[in-house]
């Protein structure tokens, strides 16, 4: 009986998570899912990172970004169990693939910097040949936006992963080719780099999600503001 009521608050709960993500004011619902405990909305946030609706998915993105950093404020390890449950997710031994995991972990980081001087070795680890590399290119772009996203707010901390974001601008597809231009942009690295040089005519389109909202770039302007 007792397990038969805890599935039923679930279900509710992550019923109302999802209409707060649907919210046509972004920031109230926000602010709601804010307001619930963070380790009972942190299950169905998670769930929502594998929504086919990309305003959903992106939302929980960011949702998750705000509770954990909420929670780091007043429970360190508590918000460090919750990146190291992120962390496992994206482990071959969970059995899962991690959907939307490295987008959690870089918009956690972004939020807080005492988690992302913690955590930030991990999702570079990622990208690198000589760490956790993944070879499965939706979870490249993950990474990717992750990194992207820690480089808005402390680029400092990504300077030794432009090495290995590099080889993503010759990558055959054009959303690597774009977030590796977007990030080199933020982190001040595309002067003088000729994989950059090499893209200045790319007229391939790509959507990239920045600032709350999913927009449209050619490559060759992600390369432009590399270079202003």
């Amino acid at each position: 009986m007792e397990k038969t009521k805890s599935n039923w608050r679930g279900l509710k709960l992550r019923k109302r998570v999802l209409e707060l993500l649907r919210n046509e004011d972004r920031s109230q619902g926000l602010k709601a899912i804010c307001s619930l405990p963070p380790r009972q909305v942190i299950n169905p946030l998670f769930s929502f990172l594998c929504s086919t609706d990309p305003q959903v998915k992106w939302r929980a993105v960011g949702a998750i970004g705000k509770v954990v950093k909420n929670l780091a404020e007043e429970d360190m390890e508590a918000a460090r169990v919750i990146m190291r449950r992120m962390i496992w997710n994206l482990n071959d031994e969970s059995g899962g693939i991690g959907w939307g995991m490295p987008e959690a972990m870089g918009e956690v980081m972004a939020q807080h910097q005492g988690l992302a001087g913690e955590y930030a070795m991990i999702l570079k680890s990622y990208i690198r040949e000589d760490g956790n590399f993944f070879e499965y290119v939706p979870l490249q772009r993950g990474v990717l936006w992750g990194l992207g996203r820690l480089a808005q707010e402390w680029p400092e901390l990504l300077k030794d992963a432009t090495p290995h974001i590099h080889p993503f601008l010759s990558s055959e597809n054009p959303a690597l080719r774009g977030l590796a231009a977007w990030i080199m942009g933020l982190l001040g690295s595309g002067q003088n780099n000729g994989s950059l040089a090499k893209l200045e005519n790319d007229e391939t389109e790509v959507t990239l999600y920045l600032n709350g909202t999913e927009q449209t770039f050619r490559i060759s302007e992600l390369v432009k503001k590399t270079r202003s």
